[in-house]
């Protein structure tokens, strides 16, 4: 058997992605070369290790053995990679950190900005996924760091107070609404709606919030980012749910009005996780000790 770590590290992508094709485009690699590496590791193994369907792929016990080993494989290079960059030009490396959509608009720019500038050798890979995913995806290993809702956390993650994260209703100043001190999702489920993308985490939320109710979101348009949400809700397109954050900083420059959510899921706390077992790169290291210090100046 001859694996090396381009091998490893394609499978970790497929694996988590569940499809041969995400897999390819997260490794960096062409689909065909993808296909003839995985092809290749289960010859030299002798075992199947993905059962491929219609609608991607899944993983056999063998896969499954092997997915564990390649984990830990990948955390020690990752490991001693962090540890040997200290004692070059300063600490090198990249560092993955997964976020749900609140955090990664309004409350990580600003701290990540502050870190990439003052660390210069670390780069950051950062994606947007929903509170569940992140929390597999650090307890599994194939993220270093990640921002999410606590409610979201199993044991197998470590936790660190990160932001208190609230959504409210955002709707025109003319609109009856707005006088109201809150109102409950059933009330405002049947209006017209302004929303992120269907892939955005928050917009699967508050879908899913939908759909408990026996409903669905009437979306009338959908824009990139909470700053075009507010813009549409103020020329009377529609209302829109967004963290509190985000709609008191367009209230500033937009006539819109803010009114809370009395659900409980519209409070959030985000915290920050990592792997419960085991000491992260050094490079993820150092962006958690900063992103805590961050934390603690604001209290």
């Amino acid at each position: 058997m001859r694996f090396d770590l381009i091998d490893l590290r394609l499978f970790l992508h497929v694996a988590d992605s569940a499809s041969i094709t995400h897999g390819a485009e997260r490794a960096h690699l062409a689909l065909a070369s993808a296909s003839a590496r995985i092809r290749g590791m289960e010859e030299a193994l002798g075992v199947d290790l993905l059962k491929r369907g219609r609608r991607g792929v899944a993983l056999t016990p063998a896969g499954q053995c092997l997915l564990d080993h390649a984990r830990i494989v990948t955390q020690q290079v990752e490991a001693m990679r962090g540890d040997l960059g200290a004692f070059a030009r300063g600490l090198a490396g990249s560092v993955r950190v997964l976020s749900n959509t609140a955090a990664l608009s309004e409350h990580l720019p600003r701290s990540l900005a502050a870190f990439l500038k003052a660390n210069p050798t670390i780069s950051v890979d950062l994606e947007e996924r929903e509170s569940a995913s992140i929390a597999e995806a650090i307890a599994a290993g194939t993220a270093d760091i990640g921002i999410a809702t606590d409610t979201a956390m199993p044991a197998t993650v470590r936790t660190y107070p990160f932001r208190e994260d609230r959504l409210v209703l955002v709707a025109p100043r003319h609109d009856p609404l707005s006088a109201r001190r809150r109102v409950r999702l059933h009330e405002v489920i049947d209006r017209p709606l302004v929303g992120l993308p269907p892939h955005s985490a928050l917009q699967r939320h508050l879908a899913g919030h939908a759909a408990r109710l026996g409903r669905a979101m009437q979306i009338r348009v959908r824009v990139g980012s909470f700053d075009e949400v507010c813009r549409m809700v103020e020329t009377g397109v529609g209302m829109a749910i967004v963290p509190e954050a985000a709609a008191k900083r367009c209230r500033r420059t937009m006539a819109i009005a803010l009114v809370g959510i009395s659900e409980p899921w519209a409070l959030r706390r985000l915290v920050i996780c990592t792997r419960a077992s085991g000491r992260l790169p050094a490079p993820a290291d150092r962006l958690l000790q900063h992103l805590l210090q961050v934390d603690r100046g604001r209290a």
